[in-house]
Formats: structure tokens, C-alpha cells, sequence
């Protein structure tokens, strides 16, 4: 069979693992985004680096509703807003925060869970073979708390993990102390989720995965896609100001996929989640494994030269400027943690999680242009479950039946 030219947009995690899986696939593949692969303008570049198998519960659950005001008001809250993008921001976050009841998140979590479960798995045979398998580590996944009485009040997320099998072991101040010396007092209780993975580079483990691509074939074009269209029976895309022609097309640009997505009469219901992070470059205390600060909504991760703090949510939109505050609420919080904590020298990121309404991406083909495949929108799952994504969205262009139930996942599923 005549192999299909394929245009990948968007070179993070899941465009470069969709346009990899569909190069081995035979395809002819293209990937086009207006930054390089790894880049520090990719969201991929700047998350905690965690195969985060646990995400099983999405963030809307029971209880968050009415704790909503309180974080919005306080000095002190990993949430930020942009008030003045607020309004604009208002009717995604209504339909988002209405998702909390009891049996919708069931239903996400399960979906979620057929995209997570092997997610370890899923990089390893991504990666192997080439320069970014050694990113890629085994790790535990470890949640800080004050008390067991503040683990006992995340308990509707710990019983959910349970029931789709996670596996955790208690830490008492003992057993945090081993693996984070210098843990402040206060600080006394921990679960510990086994069989996790992390990657120690995140930036430089999709660089090397494009890297290795476009070293057996693959082609990268580095441009900016205005239009997306159909021509007969397949796909113009104007890239750079040039239409490019195309049989299929994987529309990965993350929450800038919002745009595209509308000029093909979709509506999304996608918003941008910015998120922070902090590199501190050979600081003094790391730990052992990666840390979830529950109380704080931020990561530590040990990564590659320095400990990376990474985290929170604001919104504010595409277009708005990093905000100051979300980075001096992560070195303040990092201190009450490790009080004689030292580092060399620091940068701050800011990027932008590409949410939907429903806590679930979208994957699979467009029922308003068939030719094109949607694989965007995983808000704070998107490295754990790029691999996947990507390998469904090759056995979709291929022909081939997914085994695990995409309806959830269905493109169109707001308009």
C-alpha cells in the first residue's frame, strides 16, 4: 500500500510521538510547529516530568466547588487569576467545575485510566533505541502532607486510585526523612505511589525523540500554520504562508489547537491552563523521588542539574505575559520546606496546559473533515499520556482498531 503523507501540527510530547509511531508505521510524515521540538516555547519543555500513572482523578471532584472562593481570596493559594481575563474565562469554568459530581467523575477517571495505566511502559518503547531512553527513570511518587489527618482528607482521590489498582505505601516522619533530608518540621506524613516513572529532562527527552525521527526519515518543518482545510479527498494546510498538501493531517498544537479547531466549525470548550515552574540549579536538598506537595499543589522533581518546583494554575489566556507572583509563591513555599535550602542560580517558566471542559482529550477524527485527527487538549496528563496518544492516533490513520474505548475521547463531543 501507497504510503500516506501526513502533516503532524504541533512538536511537543504528543505531536512527536504521534509523528514517530506514524513513521514506523510507513507514512510519510511531516511535523510542523513554529518552535523546534523541546524548545523552552513548548508546554512539554517546562512540566514536573512526572509519568504520572496516579492522575487518574481529575481536578474537578467533590468538595472543590465551595473551597473555590476561599483559594481566589487568599494570599496564599496556588490559584491565580487574571481578572481581567476572568469574564472571558468564566463560561469554560462553570462547565469545568460542574464535571465534580460523584458519577462524571467516575466516568473520566476510567477514561483516563485506559490512557495512563501503561504509560511507563508506553515511553520505554517509544524511547528505546534511541538518546532519549535515558531520560527516563523508575521512580515512586510521593505525596507530602502535614498529618494523617490531612492525607485522610484527600480521601475521595486515594480510594479512587485504589479501585483502578494503584498500589501506596504510608510514610511517617521516618520515612520522609529518608527520603528528603532537611524536611522541616510540620511536614509529617506521606503516600508513596509505587511503579511510576519520571523523566529527569523533559525538554531535552523530546528533542532527542524528534532528533532520532527525523534521523530515519522524518521531515520537520519549523513554521507557523494559519489554516487548515479540506482539497478533495485530503488536507491543505497553509504552514509558513505556503499551502502544503497533505492525505491526512494530526492536529497536536495544544491550546493553541483552539483556533484550527473552530475554522473547522468545532467548538472545543478548551482553555489554557498556565502553569509554573522554577529551576533551581544545583540546589543543596533534592529528594529522593519526586514529591506532589498536597497542600501546596506543587512538584519537586530531582532533575538533570537542579531541582525543578512545578505547578499551580492561572488563568489568563494565551497572549498575556507571565505573571511575578506564581514564582514567588514557589520559593516561598520551598522554603518552609527545606529552610537552609541553597542554589547556584534560578529561572522561571510559565506555559500553558491545554484544557477541556471535561478533564478528557480529544482523539480521533474529526466528523466535519475526517481527514484530519485531533490530539490535543490533555491539561495536566499530557507527557504521561503522549506515547499513547500518539500510538492510537497511528492505528486510527492505519486502519487499525484501538483496544481500548475511544467514545469518551470523541472529537466533536461539545459542539
Amino acid at each position: 500500500m501507497k504510503p500516506l503523507k501526513v502533516a503532524v501540527i504541533g512538536g511537543g510530547i504528543l505531536g512527536v510521538s504521534a509523528a514517530e509511531w506514524l513513521r514506523r508505521d510507513g507514512q510519510e510524515v511531516t511535523l510542523i510547529d513554529r518552535v523546534a521540538p523541546g524548545s523552552d516555547r513548548q508546554t512539554s519543555f517546562g512540566n514536573a516530568g512526572m509519568l504520572a500513572r496516579c492522575a487518574v482523578a481529575p481536578v474537578p471532584v467533590p468538595g472543590l466547588l465551595g473551597k473555590i472562593p476561599g483559594m481566589l481570596l487568599s494570599k496564599d493559594s496556588p490559584l491565580f487569576v487574571r481578572w481581567s481575563y476572568l469574564p472571558r474565562a468564566l463560561p469554560w469554568l462553570m462547565k469545568y467545575l460542574s464535571t465534580g459530581r460523584d458519577a462524571q467523575v467516575r466516568r473520566i477517571a476510567a477514561s483516563l485510566h485506559d490512557i495512563l495505566d501503561d504509560s511507563v511502559e508506553q515511553h520505554r518503547t517509544l524511547a528505546a533505541g534511541t538518546e532519549a531512553a535515558r531520560y527516563i527513570e523508575d521512580c515512586d511518587y510521593i505525596y507530602l502532607y502535614k498529618d494523617r489527618a490531612a492525607y485522610e482528607g484527600d480521601s475521595y482521590s486515594w480510594n479512587l486510585r485504589a479501585e483502578f489498582g494503584l498500589k501506596t505505601r504510608l510514610l511517617d516522619r521516618a520515612g520522609l526523612e529518608e527520603q528528603m533530608a532537611g524536611l522541616a518540621p510540620g511536614y509529617d506524613f506521606g503516600a508513596a505511589l509505587t511503579e511510576h516513572g519520571v523523566i529527569r529532562n523533559p525538554g531535552a527527552y523530546v528533542s532527542a525523540l524528534a532528533r532520532h525521527f527525523e534521523s530515519q526519515g522524518g521531515r520537520i518543518l519549523q513554521a507557523d500554520v494559519s489554516s487548515i482545510g479540506p482539497e478533495g479527498e485530503g488536507v491543505v494546510v497553509r504552514a509558513g504562508g505556503e499551502p502544503l498538501h497533505f492525505d491526512r493531517v494530526v492536529l497536536a498544537a495544544g491550546a493553541w489547537s483552539g483556533r484550527l479547531v473552530k475554522s473547522l466549525g468545532h467548538e472545543p470548550a478548551l482553555e489554557s491552563e498556565r502553569g509554573y515552574h522554577i529551576f533551581l540549579e544545583g540546589a543543596s536538598h533534592q529528594p529522593r523521588n519526586p514529591v506532589m506537595v498536597a497542600d501546596g499543589k506543587f512538584a519537586m522533581t530531582p532533575m538533570e542539574g537542579g531541582l525543578r518546583l512545578a505547578g499551580l494554575v492561572e488563568y489568563g489566556g494565551l497572549e498575556a505575559p507571565p505573571s511575578k507572583e506564581p514564582g514567588d509563591y514557589l520559593k516561598r513555599r520551598v522554603r518552609r520546606l527545606f529552610p537552609d535550602l541553597t542554589w547556584k542560580a534560578e529561572s522561571v517558566w510559565q506555559g500553558h496546559r491545554p484544557s477541556t471542559a471535561d478533564s478528557l482529550p480529544f482523539i480521533g477524527a474529526s466528523p466535519k473533515l475526517p481527514q484530519v485527527y485531533f490530539a490535543f487538549g490533555s491539561q495536566h496528563i499530557g507527557l504521561t499520556s503522549g506515547p499513547k496518544t500518539g500510538r492510537l492516533i497511528a492505528d486510527l490513520i492505519g486502519g487499525r482498531r484501538p483496544n481500548i474505548d475511544l467514545e469518551p475521547f470523541r472529537v466533536g463531543r461539545f459542539d
